[in-house]
């Protein structure tokens, strides 16, 4: 798809092979995970290191596995949940992120800290309200912006 991202690295999941799910997308979601493949070209290149893909598309029977809301950009291929261990912690590339969601083509960039595990959650399709497009989310509910977690 992209230099340093390809439509296995975005389809991979683990629960789908423990489940034998099959994570292949349609063609309407081709073209939106090739988007999704060239922000994150951009983000990585932002960072400065690689950039890990914990979490991309994932069809519906996939998404509902794994807890995903039913409205989730990784159904539509338009979102990764994202790791860079070589620029910092989840917090830290969100920090960085944060304020260049417009300039790198950032719909809706979330920090999310559930059960313990940290990410960074960036989509391409901007958010539907304008305050929900930089948030934190973790066990206890949302919050504007980029916040701590514990």
């Amino acid at each position: 798809m992209t230099p340093h991202f390809t439509l296995a690295e975005l389809t991979a999941s683990a629960t789908g092979a423990r489940l034998k799910i099959d994570n292949t997308p349609r063609p309407e979601h081709l073209d939106k995970l090739t988007l999704t493949a060239e922000l994150l070209e951009r983000v990585r290149t932002l960072l400065g290191c690689p950039v890990i893909v914990t979490s991309g598309y994932r069809c519906m029977q996939l998404n509902i596995a794994v807890g995903g809301v039913t409205s989730s950009d990784h159904a539509r291929g338009q979102a990764a949940d994202i790791l860079a261990p070589d620029f910092g912690t989840p917090y830290q590339i969100a920090k960085r992120l944060a304020p260049l969601v417009s300039n790198l083509g950032i719909g809706q960039l979330i920090l999310e800290g559930i059960a313990g595990k940290q990410w960074v959650h960036i989509s391409t399709r901007m958010a539907d309200k304008p305050a929900n497009r930089v948030i934190t989310i973790t066990d206890a509910g949302a919050e504007l912006g980029i916040q701590a977690i514990a």
